[in-house]
């Protein structure tokens, strides 16, 4: 059974999101952190997939409180992602309360901080993000395209120990027009020692049936939530299928 990972996306302690990573055409919605994680653990959801914009684009956390309320319930598991550019800037999300941390602009622009986060903490704790754009890895909050691909990391980093990896296509993210299926299928053939995670375009729970189907482990969900494509109903009987 696939894992379904909401996500909740933070821009001044507010529950927003983004139409393919472009902070121009943002809906903020009224809901509080803090009572979707409550929602959704009530469901039976174990992982909450936290991610700061706003650190995401200034180059460090900048909303690490609302990390700390969550995790201060001790509902579920977090990852979260955004503003991780040092390695004190990684401390003080573990010390906030993530379980887990998604790096992904260190990974592109400073990989041996990558390669030594992953030696310290392990593979259980560090997952790199890579966010993708016509075949190559956007950095700095999508604001910025690299000339590295998916492989190119993964290549890199799997011999210090990487185990998983979030993908999210940006061209999907955010449109509600379903996943990019190809690239995620594709993916886990050539790396079955690697855990997916599905990111972007999912837009009922058919398309994370199809997930399921195909094998891949995880899946984030997050505007398809707050626009009523998915119900939380909906994601509790389907988790609560044998």
């Amino acid at each position: 059974m696939i894992e379904i990972i909401p996500a909740i996306d933070i821009i001044d302690g507010k529950c927003v999101r983004l139409s393919q990573g472009d902070y121009d055409r943002k809906t903020i919605y009224d809901a509080s952190p803090l009572s979707m994680a409550r929602q959704y653990s009530s469901i039976g959801i174990g992982r909450l997939h936290l991610v700061d914009l706003d650190g995401a684009k200034s180059g460090e956390p900048r909303n690490l409180e609302v990390l700390r309320q969550i995790a201060g319930e001790h509902l579920l598991k977090i990852e979260w992602g955004g503003g991780i550019k040092s390695h004190e800037a990684l401390m003080k999300v573990f010390e906030a309360g993530a379980d887990y941390a998604i790096v992904g602009s260190v990974a592109v622009k400073q990989p041996e901080l990558m390669e030594a986060w992953l030696s310290e903490f392990g593979g259980d704790r560090i997952i790199l993000g890579a966010d993708v754009r016509n075949g190559k890895v956007s950095v700095n909050g999508w604001m910025e395209d690299s000339s590295l691909t998916i492989d190119d990391l993964i290549l890199r980093f799997r011999p210090f120990g990487l185990k998983e990896v979030i993908v999210t296509d940006i061209s999907k993210d955010g449109m509600l027009t379903g996943p990019s299926t190809s690239l995620y299928s594709a993916l886990e053939r050539k790396y079955p020692d690697i855990i997916f995670t599905v990111s972007g375009g999912i837009s009922s729970i058919a398309d994370i049936r199809e997930m399921d189907v195909i094998g891949l482990p995880r899946v984030i969900v997050g505007k398809a939530i707050y626009e009523n494509r998915i119900s939380l109903d909906e994601i509790e009987e389907y988790m609560n299928v044998d």
